[in-house]
């Protein structure tokens, strides 16, 4: 297996999150315990359009949820993906075809030959991070207690 650093490239993730407006969700749920949904939300709140992407659902946060890729009326700057590894080949295909600016994976999500589509069709990939982290890390959201503690917070004026 590939190792996914090399597609954890800070200048590409930064210049994601500062670029992108639209993000098609795979995988996206409608169970508001789920990753998936809180993602979404997050990133809806800061001012992505969230297109969702869940054959078994109809809509999710207030927007219509498309069963594929394929489906979608029109251009996406970044496919997220929340499904198992072994699907992100089909995924990355897909994104291809629907000319997609990026594919990034979440925690887990790793697939060579979904990386290989991916890379291959001249996507930017990231790969094994977190799309809602990552922005919350870049644009300020989140910083680090002190040294040595791994421990992050959001909270400003210390630990409650």
């Amino acid at each position: 297996m590939t190792d996914p650093a090399q597609y954890q490239d800070v200048t590409t993730i930064q210049r994601l999150l500062h670029t992108a407006k639209t993000i098609a969700i795979v995988g996206l749920s409608s169970n508001e315990l789920r990753a998936s949904y809180f993602v979404g939300y997050y990133l809806k709140r800061h001012g992505y359009q969230v297109i969702p992407v869940n054959p078994r659902e109809t809509e999710i946060l207030g927007e219509r949820s498309y069963p594929s890729l394929t489906d979608l009326p029109g251009p996406v700057d970044v496919v997220n993906v929340f499904r198992a590894p072994a699907a992100l080949p089909q995924i990355a295909q897909e994104a291809v075809t629907i000319g997609a600016g990026a594919l990034w994976c979440q925690f887990g999500v790793i697939n060579d030959e979904g990386n290989s589509i991916a890379t291959g069709g001249g996507l930017d990939l990231v790969v094994d991070r977190c799309l809602k982290i990552e922005h919350a890390r870049y644009v300020g959201r989140m910083h680090w207690l002190g040294f040595n503690t791994h421990r992050i917070t959001s909270v400003r004026t210390g630990l409650q």
